[in-house]
């Protein structure tokens, strides 16, 4: 009659557990020995009991043996990781091509195309982006056309000022024409000198303040036989074209 299978849990008798510990110990170091020789491997185990006693057996050295593993771990972490990151921009590239595919059907049917197969409610959505997207096309073209219009306006007054500025100046000209004809009638009645002998400037400004000035000298008198008689009568003209 054979031994019944012994379940795998913890002894809890203290004579059992170390009688059992010790004739585990031996037979697991047994193998190891004998799985070295045979197979040609290398092999290390350590053991510690329940009381800190340590325990070991080496094919070897257990130092080369160690060193051993931890280079071999670390290799595997590296194929692992390197695999992982593979795996990891695999995924991000069937992701990205999703999402172009997806962003291309969109647009097609932003365009009006392949509508076929579009419920109602998917319809409905399409024509809210779509006025979505006009509204948005609109304020933008609204804010273009109103930022024309201030530079436009502020040109305007830069213009006007301009303007305003050049009328200053034809005034102080007729101001000064003023005062050169006032000069000119005190210079006349000191000298008793005849009206028809002192040159007189007539300048007349019109009041459009954006026509271009123009002066013009009239041609001294001629009598009947060819003379000239007395000074030259000068008459001077500044006005402006209407043009």
């Amino acid at each position: 009659m054979g031994r019944g299978k012994i379940v795998i849990r913890r002894i809890d008798n203290t004579t059992n557990r170390q009688v059992t510990f010790s004739k585990r110990r031996n037979g697991l170091m047994k193998k190891a020995k004998e799985l070295a020789i045979l197979c040609d491997a290398e092999v290390g185990l350590i053991i510690f009991s329940s009381t800190g006693r340590l325990y070991e057996f080496s094919s070897t050295s257990m130092k080369s043996i160690i060193d051993r593993y931890s280079r071999a771990k670390e290799e595997q972490q590296l194929i692992t990781s390197a695999a992982s990151e593979i795996k990891f921009w695999q995924r991000e590239a069937a992701s990205l091509r999703q999402q172009l595919h997806n962003l291309q059907e969109n647009h097609r049917q932003l365009m009006g195309e392949e509508l076929s197969g579009l419920s109602v409610k998917d319809l409905q959505n399409l024509e809210s982006q779509l006025e979505m997207s006009l509204h948005g096309v609109r304020m933008k073209k609204d804010q273009l056309l109103l930022e024309e219009i201030q530079e436009l306006d502020r040109k305007g007054r830069l213009i006007h000022q301009e303007n305003m500025e050049l009328y200053k100046k034809v005034n102080l000209i007729q101001q000064e024409n003023m005062e050169l004809q006032k000069k000119a009638n005190e210079t006349r009645g000191v000298n008793g000198i005849e009206r028809s002998q002192v040159v007189t400037f007539g300048f007349s400004i019109t009041d459009k303040a954006n026509a271009p000035l123009h002066l013009e000298l009239s041609q001294p008198q001629h009598q009947v036989d060819g003379t000239q008689t007395g000074l030259p009568n000068l008459g001077l003209q500044l006005h402006r074209s209407d043009g």
